[in-house]
């Protein structure tokens, strides 16, 4: 039992269909009931498709585990309503601190431009995330079947349907399903069930996580130590979690036993080690990992999605993780509505692993890039770490050298089969491929934020007064026409800066809020071209 923290129990509760004995089928099942899977189903539901989300257990993660939540997910969870919960408990931070022994010798700041509704980064213990998103899900009951304490022993990957054998508290039953997506973790049984594996490598060095009840007078700041007096020859790492809970990591090396460094006669020397022997803290959760970076050669195996750690895994440093995970199923939820309800063609999903190995790809490079920084394996490598902390202390050309984690940032799909190139010259990073970026506006006089008026279909935005007569544009796909000076009101300007949008400029916009095309014209032609390519319908 956590000490902060007071861990809910779901109810189980039998299925109608396993009441009834009849095999029913479902257009969406989610397998897994972390932060991806319920995001998984809470995406499918706010656009209107029913989704069972199955967990073989009945409660929310056990220990704190993921902690840093970056700001696209949360523009994500806040489409979804319910990143507002999120923030407010989070501990904001923007502020990383590298030390080399005692003495800092490099310090960024995360803090996006201003004017953005989310911030740069929050931490969270992973427990309150999931109950956040549980008790979101709980709003949407004709639409998320949520069935805890059901695990999947059997899956038959059919042509048109997958068919799953669930067990529970009353025994196995069947059903059946248009898609499936498993979000079960890095030890997917859904992955073993169908015979697939990851490709990648596992890094031969462990850690220890320490959660740390404490009052701390440490800032709301990541700190990263290499060779510590405290800790001599390995890494530190510090976080601040809500509830005066600490996420404290230790670089054990590969030869360590875990089970022994677990016990908390070895673990509390090291904390009164880094510390001092007079600071008061509890010891609330421990574990030891070994970490590895990997994907699956494809996310998608006939009806069956692979999302979040089934499909990739990244070593914890930057918070690619759960991150990562969350948008994964931003990009593939809207895709599936599309495809589920007769609007796009079946190979509209193929483009989800298009996008999302590609930035799959992206986070492996990063993450095995500080993994090597953070522990090299060869003298020339250790050179190279050691020569980069002590130059950044005083040269601003090694600082970008010094790696110990790059933060998650969303990949931008530049090459994605979806996007329409660009024919004009703009300036700025809102390229085809691109998240949008935030800016405030006002609708009918009220402040507001551009995020909040995208997402969840396409988006045809026009700066400037245009005739905007929609019997000019193809009706097989919703869209909404948004005109700023009319619809909108950019009272600072940053919307025109951020979009470099000129009288004329029109964006299309994905329902994942990613940018399709743009244009320097309004050009009703070219705007239902690009809608059709965003569908893989042209």
């Amino acid at each position: 039992m956590l000490q902060s923290y007071d861990q809910p129990t779901f109810e189980y509760i039998q299925s109608k269909e396993q009441k009834n004995g009849c095999v029913t089928r479902h257009p969406v099942v989610v397998i897994g009931g972390g932060p991806v899977g319920l995001t998984a189903a809470l995406d499918l539901a706010v656009q209107g498709i029913p989704v069972v989300l199955l967990d073989d257990n009945n409660t929310v993660s056990v220990g704190s585990r993921a902690v840093c939540y970056a700001k696209r997910p949360l523009e994500i969870w806040d489409r979804l309503g319910c990143a507002e919960r999120m923030i407010d408990k989070g501990v904001l931070w923007q502020i990383g601190k590298v030390f080399r022994d005692e003495e800092l010798a490099y310090q960024f700041d995360l803090l996006p431009e201003e004017d953005h509704k989310a911030p740069a980064f929050i931490n969270l213990q992973q427990y309150y995330l999931e109950q956040y998103l549980v008790e979101r899900c709980l709003e949407f009951p004709d639409l998320i079947d949520l069935r805890w304490k059901s695990k999947v022993i059997d899956l038959e990957n059919n042509k048109d349907h997958a068919r799953l054998k669930i067990e529970t508290p009353d025994g196995p039953y069947d059903l059946e399903a248009d898609w499936v997506i498993a979000c079960d973790g890095a030890s997917s049984d859904t992955r073993t069930l169908l015979g697939l594996d990851f490709e990648g490598q596992f890094f031969q060095d462990r850690f220890l996580i320490a959660d740390v009840v404490m009052k701390a007078d440490f800032p709301a700041e990541r700190w990263f130590w290499f060779d510590p007096p405290f800790h001599r020859g390995q890494s530190v790492l510090l976080h601040m979690q809500p509830e005066n809970v600490w996420r404290i990591d230790f670089q054990l090396g590969w030869d360590c036993d875990p089970e022994e460094e677990k016990k908390p006669e070895n673990v509390i020397p090291r904390l009164k080690a880094m510390l001092g022997e007079d600071t008061a803290f509890e010891l609330e959760w421990v574990s030891v990992y070994q970490f590895a970076c990997r994907r699956m050669e494809s996310f998608r195996s006939g009806r069956v999605f692979f999302a979040g750690d089934s499909a990739h895994q990244v070593s914890p440093f930057g918070a690619r993780g759960a991150n990562t995970g969350v948008q994964d199923v931003d990009n593939l939820a809207w895709k599936l509505k599309l495809v589920i309800e007769g609007s796009a063609p079946e190979n509209l999903l193929d483009t989800y692993c298009e996008e999302r190995i590609f930035a799959a790809d992206d986070n492996l490079k990063n993450s095995t890039r500080s993994t090597d920084f953070i522990s090299p394996k060869s003298k020339i490598s250790t050179a190279f770490r050691d020569a980069a902390l002590d130059l950044a202390k005083t040269y601003e050309f090694a600082r970008p050298l010094v790696n110990s984690g790059r933060l998650s940032m969303p990949t931008p799909y530049l090459s994605s089969a979806l996007n329409t190139s660009d024919v004009d010259l703009f300036s700025g990073s809102m390229s085809p491929g691109t998240n949008c970026a935030d800016a405030p506006i006002l609708v009918n006089s009220s402040e507001n934020w551009l995020l909040n008026e995208l997402g969840g279909r396409f988006v045809v935005l026009v700066f400037g007064d245009q005739p905007l007569d929609k019997s000019l544009f193809d009706q097989h796909i919703s869209y909404d026409i948004i005109r700023v000076g009319q619809d909108i009101e950019d009272p600072k300007g940053l919307l025109a800066q951020r979009y470099d949008g000129k009288p004329g400029t029109t964006y299309l916009i994905r329902p994942d809020q990613y940018i399709a095309a743009r244009w320097r014209t309004f050009d009703p032609q070219a705007i239902n071209d690009a809608l059709l390519r965003a569908t893989c319908q042209l």
